[in-house]
């Protein structure tokens, strides 16, 4: 049976039941480490009536989180992984890992904070405005609640690399719950060891390999033999139900593959963890990616020559500056997201178009989700009906993600095309506007999806995989 699965402490309470980050100019990615931050509602008025306004002001520009890799020397980045035939995932030998903090705001007031969250739901869904919330009240940063620790991960030998992220939070029994676990170094093992809290969860949200693949491993660092439950969605009965809630999405009726995502929900820190279901493509390479890869991708090598719209490829030597590494990491883009795009000698354009927004990635979207539309629907109405979340931390790219439950519809949009039902479950004018905004969402560049279009139509002639559906089943 294919599931997600979870890995639980032996000093852990056992299941109730069987359960078989960064630019600072977007919108979207969490910035700054919160110095002495102060919000203060200061009502205005409004058509006779009084409306807060917002204010916020904050003593720093830099990102909303601390960046921390261990002291030790090179060994510590030791791993040697060559599994994964016909591509395995890189680097075989060398992972450096990088902790982040993110801080989780918490704001401390005499307010009603179930109303305020009520009538947030209400202003998202409706349009309305929040009203009546008191005068004033300080948000302070809190540490010690969720880090992000990420590794390079590389294409088999290519020059292909991206990040693979593992989330940590820590739950009011003070131990570990660990989400998509990486390679286990003995650098990654010393940075979790320093957040001084026993790892107490492990949990595997995907039946994805590059994720499936260092469970394992790093499993038997803090539990040695250990016991593994399946997911299952909506579970109240897992011992981490009163902090994180779950939503599984199976698919393995899709062709190529079962599909198996399951989404969380932090509820103090009002945080959504996904696997691969949404990404955030940041503006600069991801710090965990070395120089090296990103030079060799800005080399004109063979995925050069064959993908650039028949100009001559200059031969020249790949200098290490700025400008280079930038156009490595818009190649590495362009390739993880449409396996041949059209133009890599000059990535620019299409990099433009896919970067800085929210978005379903390309490939998941012909291969996955537009052969099981309905299922898609249902997790991602449910995901956002349930749960009020203001971020969105994927495995991949950019995190956190600024992010309201409009934001992440939006780039589901293409859902309304596959199942005719255009704003048919959403008559709100912000989900209206939500939807629009989505289709810019969904474009991708035609000449970038040619060659992942003609895969797709190769793979549904084969019968490798179904068709995409059209249309909601009855």
């Amino acid at each position: 049976m294919v599931a997600a699965i979870a890995v639980s402490s032996p000093k852990s309470s056992p299941f109730q039941n069987p359960i078989s980050l960064r630019d600072p100019y977007s919108k979207f990615l969490g910035g700054s480490p919160l110095k002495g931050l102060f919000l203060h509602l200061k009502p205005r008025k409004s058509k006779g009536r009084d409306v807060i306004s917002l204010v916020v002001a904050s003593a720093s520009n830099s990102g909303s989180s601390s960046t921390t890799t261990s002291s030790g020397d090179g060994g510590g980045r030791f791993y040697l992984n060559f599994t994964g035939f016909p591509f395995p995932l890189g680097p075989f030998l060398n992972r450096r890992t990088i902790r982040t903090e993110v801080f989780e705001v918490t704001v401390e007031s005499s307010v009603d904070f179930e109303l305020v969250e009520e009538i947030e739901a209400r202003e998202e869904l409706h349009g309305s405005s929040l009203r009546g919330f008191g005068n004033e009240f300080d948000i302070r940063a809190v540490k010690d609640c969720i880090w992000l620790f990420e590794q390079e991960q590389a294409l088999g030998f290519s020059s292909v690399s991206t990040n693979i992220r593992m989330t940590v939070i820590k739950l009011k029994s003070g131990g570990l719950w660990v989400h998509a676990p990486i390679a286990p170094t003995k650098e990654c093992i010393q940075l979790v060891k320093e957040l001084g809290a026993p790892v107490e969860y492990i949990v595997l949200p995907t039946f994805a390999y590059e994720h499936k693949i260092f469970v394992g491993p790093f499993s038997r660092n803090f539990f040695g033999i250990f016991r593994a439950k399946t997911l299952k969605d909506g579970d109240f009965s897992t011992p981490w139900a009163d902090e994180i809630e779950q939503k599984v999405l199976s698919s393995p009726e899709v062709g190529i593959g079962p599909y198996v995502e399951v989404a969380f929900y932090h509820k103090r820190s009002r945080t959504l963890l996904v696997t691969d279901a949404v990404i955030y493509v940041p503006r600069q390479p991801p710090e965990c990616i070395g120089k090296e890869s990103l030079l060799a991708s800005a080399a004109n090598g063979l995925a050069v020559k064959l993908l650039s719209k028949g100009k001559e490829v200059p031969q020249e030597p790949v200098v290490d500056n700025k400008m280079n590494r930038q156009k490595g990491w818009e190649r590495m883009v362009l390739q993880i997201l449409f396996l041949g795009p059209s133009n890599l000698l000059e990535p620019k354009a299409s990099f433009a178009q896919m970067s800085q927004k929210l978005i379903v990635s390309p490939i998941v979207k012909t291969l996955v989700f537009s052969k099981v539309p309905e299922k898609v629907r249902d997790w991602i109405d449910s995901i956002s009906r349930d749960w009020r979340f203001k971020r969105i931390i994927p495995a991949h790219f950019a995190a956190p993600i600024n992010a309201s439950r409009s934001d992440f519809l939006a780039a589901f949009a293409f859902l309304d095309d596959l199942l005719g039902e255009r704003y048919a479950t959403r008559p709100s004018l912000s989900l209206l506007f939500a939807s629009l905004m989505g289709k810019a969402a969904s474009y991708f560049p035609p000449d970038d999806m040619k060659t992942l279009s003609s895969l797709d139509q190769f793979l549904v002639s084969v019968g490798a995989v179904k068709k995409t559906v059209s249309g909601r089943k009855r």
